[in-house]
C-alpha cells in the first residue's frame, strides 16, 4: 500500500555532491520513519540514515558531517543531502519508511523500500 520512488542518483566525481528525493505515496495512515539505506556488492545492506516525524536523526557514525537527511512530514518526502563523497560510498542506496496500513481488520505497522538508486563515485 506504500510506493516509495527515489530520484537523484547518478555518476559523480569523488569530493563532489549529490542529493537524493524519496516520495512516499499510496494508502496508509501514517508514516513514522523514513530514511535511506545503501548495499554495495557482496555486501550486506546498511544504515545511512533515518528520520523520524519529530525531526529526530540517526546517521551512521563514518557517514556523521557529510550526509545531511531532511524530511517534509506534509509531502511525505525525504532527501539526502550527500557532500564529499568518497568512491566507498559507490551502492545502490534504498529509501526506507516504516508506515501504519490497514489491511481491512487490522493496522499493522510495515516497512517499506523503494527499488534503489545507483550512486558512482569516481575517484
Amino acid at each position: 500500500q506504500v510506493q516509495l520512488v527515489e530520484s537523484g542518483g547518478g555518476l559523480v566525481q569523488a569530493g563532489g555532491s549529490l542529493r537524493l528525493s524519496c516520495v512516499a505515496s499510496g494508502s496508509f495512515f501514517t508514516i513514522s520513519a523514513m530514511g535511506w539505506y545503501r548495499q554495495a556488492p557482496g555486501n550486506q545492506r546498511e544504515l545511512v540514515a533515518v528520520i523520524t516525524n519529530d525531526g529526530s536523526a540517526n546517521y551512521a557514525d563514518s557517514l556523521k558531517g557529510r550526509f545531511t537527511i531532511l524530511r517534509d512530514n506534509a509531502k511525505n518526502t525525504v532527501d539526502l543531502q550527500m557532500t564529499s563523497l568518497k568512491p566507498e560510498d559507490t551502492a545502490v542506496y534504498y529509501c526506507y519508511a516504516d508506515a501504519t496500513v490497514y489491511t481491512g481488520d487490522d493496522y499493522l505497522n510495515n516497512n517499506y523500500w523503494g527499488q534503489g538508486t545507483q550512486i558512482t563515485v569516481s575517484s
